[in-house]
C-alpha cells in the first residue's frame, strides 16, 4: 500500500516521537571518491561513511542501538542478552552501548566456522566488559532459541533482561536506516544531487529500513541490499515484513511487498563470513585509490556488486551512486595473512633488517 511522500524533515519529526538515546556521531560524512569512480567507470560514487559513527570503531549498529537501547531503558531492563557470530559487529557495538549506558551485557557467540583467537571484534567485546560465552548454536532460529532460554535464566536470577527478539528488535533497528536515508537525501540536496542507485551490505534491518525510506521519501532509484548471508526464509519477503513493522511503529500507512525489495545473494562468494575474490579486489581498489578501508566479508562484497554493475552497464554512464559503508573494520585484523594472500597472492615477508629499519 502506497502512502504520502514525506520530506526528510517530516520523516525526522515522525521518528522523533520514539524513545532514542544518543550513541552515534551523526550525521556521518557523505564523501565523494572520484579516483575510485574513475577506475571503475564513468560514474560518480559517494560513500556514506557509517564506519564513522563512533561507538567502538563505528558501524551501522550504532544507529540501530540508539533505538534498541532506548527501548531497553524504557522497559526498565538492566541486562542485555545478545548473540551472533564470534566476530559479530552487532555484538561489539551492543557491548559498547551497554558499557556507555551502564547495562550488564551478556553475549552468546556462535563458534561456527570462526577462528577462536581473541582478536578483532571478540577482543573488543572483552575490553568493554561484556560477559562472553561461546556456543555451538548456529546463527538463526537455533541461536534465537538459546537467547530466549538465557533470558529466562536471567529472569530467574532476578534480572530484567532485554533479549535479542527478532520480532521486537529488527523493526526498531530498521527505523534507524529509514532515518539514515533521509540524512543522505539532505546531504545530497546540499550538493545539488540526487542518487541514481544506493548500495548496502544487508540481509536484515538495515536493508529493510532503507527500503522503507525509499517508499516514504519517494525515491525512484534502486536501493540494492547485497546480502552477506542466506537465511532459512525468503529474504525479500522478510525485509518487506520488517519494513512494514517499522512503518507501523512510525504510524505510517506505507506497506511494501517482496517485489519492492531489491536484494541479492549473488555476491556471498565462498560463504558467510568468508572473503570473496571480487570483494577483495574492490576492497584493494578503494584502499589504494582513496585510503578508505572496507571490511572483507560484508562491505567489500557489496562494493564488488557496485563495481560489477558499473562495468556491466547496469548503471548508466554519468550515474550518481551512493554506497553506504556499514563499518565492520575490526574484522580486518582477524586473519591478516589470509587477507594479504587473497589480495596480493602472497604475504609480505618482514625480516629482522626490515623490522629494525
Amino acid at each position: 500500500m502506497a502512502g504520502p511522500i514525506l520530506t526528510a524533515d517530516r520523516l525526522q519529526r515522525r521518528v522523533a516521537r520514539l524513545p532514542r538515546v544518543d550513541l552515534a556521531h551523526l550525521p556521518t560524512p557523505l564523501e565523494e571518491v572520484p579516483r575510485f569512480a574513475e577506475a571503475i567507470g564513468p560514474v560518480r560514487v559517494l560513500i556514506k561513511r557509517d564506519d564513522c559513527t563512533g561507538l567502538l570503531l563505528g558501524g551501522n549498529k550504532a544507529r540501530h542501538n540508539e533505538f534498541l537501547m532506548a527501548d531497553a531503558l524504557y522497559e526498565g531492563c538492566d541486562t542485555v542478552i545478545w548473540g551472533a557470530g564470534l566476530q559479530s559487529n552487532n555484538c561489539r557495538q551492543t557491548a559498547a552501548a551497554c558499557a556507555k549506558l551502564g547495562l550488564d551485557c551478556r553475549l552468546y557467540l556462535s563458534k561456527s566456522h570462526y577462528k577462536r583467537e581473541i582478536q578483532g571484534n571478540l577482543l573488543l567485546d572483552y575490553l568493554v566488559g561484556a560477559k562472553v560465552e561461546l556456543v555451538d548454536a548456529e546463527i538463526g532460529p537455533e541461536l534465537d532459541a538459546l537467547l530466549a532460554a538465557k533470558a529466562d535464566e536471567a529472569r530467574a536470577q532476578g534480572k530484567r533482561p532485554y533479549v535479542w527478539d527478532r520480532s521486537r528488535v529488527v523493526p526498531r533497528a530498521a527505523i534507524s536506516y529509514t532515518l539514515c536515508l533521509a540524512e543522505i537525501m539532505q546531504q545530497m540536496h546540499a550538493m545539488d544531487l540526487r542518487p541514481d542507485a544506493v548500495y548496502v551490505s544487508s540481509a536484515g534491518s538495515t536493508g529493510a529500513g532503507l527500503a522503507l525510506g525509499k517508499a516514504v521519501l519517494g525515491l525512484n532509484c534502486p536501493v540494492r541490499s547485497i546480502c552477506p548471508m542466506t537465511w532459512p526464509w525468503d529474504i525479500p519477503e522478510a525485509l518487506a515484513q520488517t519494513a512494514n513493522e517499522a512503518a507501523a511503529l512510525l504510524d505510517l500507512p506505507h506497506r511494501l511487498r517482496a517485489s519492492d525489495i531489491d536484494a541479492t545473494t549473488e555476491y556471498i562468494g565462498p560463504g558467510y563470513g568468508k572473503p570473496s575474490q571480487d570483494g577483495l579486489e574492490a576492497m584493494h581498489l578503494l584502499a589504494t585509490m582513496e585510503g578508505i578501508l572496507l571490511e572483507p566479508t560484508y562491505t567489500a562484497k557489496a562494493m564488488a556488486a557496485l563495481v560489477a554493475d558499473v562495468r556491466s552497464g547496469k548503471l548508466a554512464p554519468g550515474s550518481v551512486v551512493v554506497f553506504i559503508h556499514t563499518g565492520g573494520l575490526p574484522a580486518v585484523f582477524v586473519d591478516p595473512t589470509q587477507l594479504l594472500a587473497g589480495i596480493h597472492g602472497e604475504v609480505p615477508r618482514i625480516d629482522s633488517t626490515d623490522a629494525n629499519s
